[in-house]
């Protein structure tokens, strides 16, 4: 017999014996109280026509929506192992509870990573180790400003990369900025614009321009450059960022879901509320990389001379180069390049786009930083990486490889109290981190989560001093590609150095001296000639 075959049957059993008891007891009617919801959700599910498991199995195939609705949660907390778990292993999650509570974030008993697993890495030591970081300056600065900048902001080597309000609670804004205020470092606004939230306290900001121009557009959505001379002055702004492309959706706009879109966040980015709003794939205000260097000297203009930079995911390799050979045909420099890798994350995100679109950190800010050298402008511009930056390690790698500091979304919403439930899309965010629902943000509580963050970030720059402490070395700066080894094969072990040669310091400017692997993109419609 068939399960809704069966499930009539008994239902008719039942409500036929419970009516003939009746004749005899009548509190039997009370089970109906029971049994008949049941039933009727039953006959409900018999009848509907969206769902073939519950028409064909009444009753019993809600069970297994239930079960899907909480298998996250089973499997993070049940089934998977402390480095399985994605996008971050459980083993990171609770490194970074740990240091944000200020407790004990020491492991017993040895590693729990597979050494001899193709991929594994690690940093070479040395016999001539210093004792402690304080050998190296605790907590160096990174100073960014060229030689245009008529305010160089003296930045940390790891930042709170682009979030934005809308995307971000409004209590998860504030813990943040608190946190950067109290641990003296800079907090990303992300494309969302700068909100009440994130001058409350003063933290650092870095003003970031996507696409929609929000914070800083007519009706239209163009540019307005009155309305982003307003906000580049305020002091707590110390550095604007323009985002061409993010690593988990790059060529694809900003998406802010209506349930998202509240009137506070609609008059912040001069938008309608309660709708959906998709930033465009690209900017209106430049079409060609000459006149994106044009814009970047008109931001740095408008805010009276900070620091100007752009953030992007390496997609196809000889546009970047366009954009140096412009720099050097216009003479005009950004200040900072922030590379973001295809492991970045977002709070929404197309799959095709977040699984297979854009250049994974390491090798996009290896052909940035060499890219630069080999048109002899590194010297003159600072690379920032965003891109699953969690401990010291990734801080040492990402140095050693080309970059100059670090910036960690993921990390510091972790700090706050994020617990990876995979609900930064729906706007139910359990933990009040990546929601606009009054209830769950209201669980946030800014003066517990605040100097969380600032602990997670102490904490961590202090851990990769103690890693350039233990490779003998004076300062992050001298990080390079040859102290770090990666297994690629079970008995095959090459630095960075080996697997990714450097190239000459201005070779790509002369035809006899580019590389081989650059010479491809060299070709008669290019700028320079």
């Amino acid at each position: 017999m068939k399960v809704r075959e069966l499930f009539i049957t008994i239902s008719t059993v039942l409500v036929v014996a419970i009516v003939g008891i009746a004749f005899f007891w009548q509190p039997i009617l009370w089970s109906f109280l029971l049994v008949a919801p049941l039933i009727l959700l039953g006959v409900f599910d018999i009848f509907q026509k969206k769902h073939t498991i519950r028409r064909n199995f009444p009753l019993i195939g809600r069970f297994r929506y239930m079960l899907e609705s909480i298998r996250p949660e089973i499997m993070q907390y049940f089934v998977e192992t402390d480095t399985e778990g994605r996008p971050l292993n459980r083993i990171l999650r609770s490194l970074i509870y740990r240091r944000a509570k200020g407790e004990n974030d020491t492991e017993p008993f040895g590693t729990q990573m597979d050494l001899y697993h193709s991929g594994y890495e690690w940093l070479e030591h040395s016999m001539y180790a210093k004792h402690n970081p304080k050998d190296i300056g605790e907590f160096p600065r990174l100073v960014i400003g060229g030689k245009d900048c008529k305010q160089p902001y003296s930045s940390s080597l790891l930042n709170i990369s682009a979030m934005s309000f809308g995307s971000l609670s409004n209590n998860a804004v504030l813990a943040l900025n608190k946190g950067a205020k109290m641990g003296n470092f800079a907090h990303n606004t992300g494309e969302g614009a700068i909100s009440d939230h994130h001058l409350k306290y003063g933290g650092d900001l870095i003003w970031q321009i996507g696409t929609g121009y929000f914070g800083c557009r007519h009706d239209d959505g163009t540019f307005n450059e009155v309305t982003f001379r307003e906000n580049a002055l305020r002091p707590e702004v110390k550095m604007i960022e323009i985002k061409l492309s993010q690593g988990a959706k790059p060529g694809h706009g900003g998406i802010l879901p209506a349930s998202k879109n509240t009137p506070e966040i609609a008059r912040i980015r001069h938008v309608k509320p309660g709708i959906a709003v998709h930033s465009p794939p690209s900017h209106s205000a430049f079409s060609d990389p000459i006149e994106f260097m044009h814009f970047i000297k008109k931001l740095r203009d408008l805010s009276d001379g900070k620091p100007v930079g752009f953030k992007l995911c390496i997609g196809r390799k000889q546009e970047f180069m366009d954009f140096c050979e412009a720099m050097i045909y216009t003479g005009i420099l950004p200040d900072f390049i922030t590379v973001d890798g295809g492991e970045g994350g977002t709070g929404a995100a197309p799959v095709e786009f977040s699984n297979s679109m854009g250049m994974p950190l390491r090798e996009g800010l290896i052909f940035v930083h060499d890219t630069l050298v080999g048109f002899g402008l590194r010297k003159d511009i600072k690379v920032i990486v965003a891109g699953k930056i969690i401990t010291g390690f990734h801080m040492a790698r990402a140095i050693a490889l080309g970059a100059d500091g670090c910036n960690s979304a993921r990390a510091m919403m972790l700090s706050i109290g994020c617990i990876q439930a995979l609900q930064c899309n729906t706007n139910t965010c359990p933990v009040g981190v990546a929601t606009q629902n009054p209830s769950l943000v209201k669980g946030l509580v800014v003066e517990d989560k605040a100097p969380r963050a600032h602990r997670y970030h102490e904490a961590t720059i202090h851990s990769f001093l103690e890693l350039v402490a233990a490779a003998g070395l004076n300062s992050p700066d001298e990080l390079e590609r040859e102290h770090i080894s990666k297994r690629v094969s079970l008995n095959v072990v090459k630095t960075y150095a080996e697997l990714y040669p450097t190239i000459p310091e201005g070779s790509l400017l002369n035809v006899d001296t580019i590389p081989e692997e650059y010479k491809r993109y060299f070709q008669l419609t290019r700028i320079m000639k």
